[in-house]
């Protein structure tokens, strides 16, 4: 008696065929398409966090930089090295719905003063090209803190800053303003000031 184990196949018995693969060059297709949404993703999250875009809502920065004119903010610089005089910085201030920029004039443990618009640093005067100046302007002497920044609009006339809200902390500053990107324009990178050592 055959066992059913001993049953020979059939000569015109067929296996299943195999269900049909996708061609090569699909799969590398498809592949080549995953990959450049991962890397533009990655690249996405990257620029935004290390750069931010600021919007000049007033005339207070004019004449470097006006009204209506769109700013990318360098927001990796200061992790690494300590705002300078001359900087142009964006910063929050509390209160404030928006953002602010101004430029960098006293840095931490500074004495700074301001008599008949001339701007003095531990007794010294200032000199501020980039400045439109406000004849008349004054401020008594002040000594600035371990971690206190005075910021000041270029023109000085028209411009809300460290004069009325005091000076501004490390914590609070967004980045350091580096390309004019719109209008087309007025593309052009954001005219820091850079002084001499000890100026």
């Amino acid at each position: 008696m055959e066992s059913s184990f001993d049953t020979p196949v059939p000569a015109d018995s067929t296996l299943p065929e195999p269900l049909p693969s996708a061609p090569p060059h699909r799969s590398r297709w498809l592949r080549e398409i995953v990959d450049t949404a991962l890397l533009t993703a990655i690249i996405f999250l990257l620029v935004n966090a290390a750069t931010g875009r600021f919007l000049i809502k007033s005339v207070s920065m004019q004449p470097n930089l006006h009204e209506g004119e769109y700013v990318i903010v360098d927001k990796v610089t200061y992790l690494v090295s300590a705002p300078q005089r001359g900087d142009i910085v964006v910063f929050d201030l509390d209160g404030e719905p928006d953002d602010l920029i101004k430029r960098m004039i006293g840095l931490p443990g500074e004495t700074i003063e301001i008599s008949d618009g001339i701007v003095y640093i531990n007794g010294q005067p200032l000199e501020e090209s980039y400045a439109a100046p406000a004849p008349g302007s004054t401020l008594p002497a002040r000594r600035l803190g371990t971690d206190e920044y005075f910021v000041m609009g270029d023109n000085r006339s028209n411009s809300r800053d460290s004069r009325i809200f005091g000076p501004i902390h490390r914590e609070t500053i967004v980045g350091r303003a580096w390309i004019i990107y719109w209008p087309p324009s007025d593309w052009s990178i954001v005219p820091h000031h850079v002084y001499a050592e000890g100026g």
